[in-house]
């Protein structure tokens, strides 16, 4: 697939450029022969203007008289040998009326964008007019297209891109929603003999010790299945008491961190903080949090967790103060497959943000962290 993705881009990355390429050199080709068709016309107008100005009365005008009058695209600005403007066509006369200035910054454009026609006064040579013109609307269109194309094509591979994207997402969620499934499948037979063996060993004297251990690692593993079963479904989210069931989560993991770690929640002295919740996905998350600050901590520290209500929101934060995370490797803690460890798929904390995020519409993200100092997570969830 993501081979796939990749020769997906490449040839939208070629076509693209082919594209935008072949584009320019014929909009630069119609751009130039628009240009000399266009200066063509303003030497027949200058001309056809100098002839009806030197005609006699019975001299027949009738085509320079055509041709001064069908130029109605192509702005020309006359001025004579000081440099001061004489006449002008094909600008707004309007504004020019009321703006001698608007003429000026006209003529300035047309100075830079084409060289001028310089009439000589074949009685005079002292004298002299100078045509300054500019872009007729064709030609700054003919101009303009590339940069439009280009914009058209941009969007075009932009949305194809996040189409690319949006379907290789779609496609991974199922992978590790399928593989979630099976392993549920494959956990469920091992753990449903295990309880058989458990119910066995209730029957024998001796064991009294053992079988409440012992259902209580069978119990985790059921528990752990039932998670695994319901990724890729949606859960049913109840409304429950988060003191309660974080509470309940740093009791178990209390019992398997060593004597020198600490914890504590701080919940504003309110004895319930409600909101919707599946219970076996957000036991997870949590779980994955705190085996994440026992790591980090390697055997000594504390670990801090406060609750607070906000509006319509609830803000967990679990902190600890194990060796931080690099600033380096903040934004890349929640991607699939990344890990500090030595041992691990680096898959807890991608799947603890797909949970939040997907199934409870809420936020995770790193809050704060300092190397040598600690971390804290923060969970945002809707009440």
């Amino acid at each position: 697939m993501i081979k796939q993705i990749f020769n997906w881009r490449t040839a939208l990355a070629v076509i693209a450029i082919l594209i935008i390429s072949g584009t320019i050199f014929y909009s630069q080709y119609l751009a130039q022969k628009i240009a000399k068709e266009e200066k063509q016309k303003v030497e027949q107008w200058i001309e056809a203007g100098k002839f009806l100005f030197n005609s006699q009365e019975n001299a027949d005008t009738k085509l320079a008289s055509m041709i001064v009058t069908q130029n109605t695209s192509i702005p020309i600005i006359e001025t004579d040998e000081k440099d001061s403007i004489l006449q002008y066509i094909n600008l707004d006369s309007a504004k020019a009326a009321k703006d001698i200035a608007y003429v000026q910054r006209k003529l300035a454009l047309y100075k830079s964008q084409n060289k001028p026609i310089i009439w000589v006064d074949p009685f005079d040579s002292t004298r002299h007019n100078s045509y300054y013109y500019g872009h007729s609307r064709l030609l700054n269109e003919v101009q303009y297209y590339p940069i439009i194309q280009l914009v058209i094509v941009a969007l075009f591979i932009i949305v194809t891109l996040f189409s690319l994207r949006s379907s290789y997402r779609s496609v991974q969620n199922q992978v590790w929603a399928g593989m979630a499934k099976e392993t549920a499948h494959q956990l469920g037979t091992p753990v449903s003999s295990l309880e058989g063996w458990v119910e066995m060993l209730k029957e024998s004297k001796g064991n009294e010790k053992i079988v409440p251990e012992l259902e209580k690692d069978v119990g985790r593993l059921r528990l752990i299945s039932d998670r695994f079963g319901k990724i890729g479904s949606t859960p049913q989210l109840v409304s429950m008491d988060l003191v309660t069931q974080i509470q309940q989560m740093v009791d178990y993991m209390r019992k398997r961190a060593t004597g020198k770690i600490q914890f504590s929640i701080h919940h504003e002295g309110k004895k319930e903080i409600k909101a919707g919740i599946s219970a076996p996905l957000f036991d997870w998350v949590i779980e994955n949090l705190l085996k994440n600050a026992l790591d980090a901590m390697e055997g000594k520290g504390k670990i801090n967790i406060s609750l607070k209500e906000e509006n319509n929101k609830v803000n967990i934060d679990i902190a600890d103060t194990g060796k931080g995370i690099s600033s380096q490797h903040v934004a890349n803690v929640f991607k699939p497959g990344f890990t500090t460890k030595k041992r691990g798929w680096g898959l807890g904390l991608s799947l603890s943000k797909r949970i939040i995020k997907q199934y409870h519409k809420g936020e995770i993200y790193v809050k704060h962290s300092e190397p040598g100092k600690g971390t804290t997570f923060r969970i945002v969830l809707k009440k």
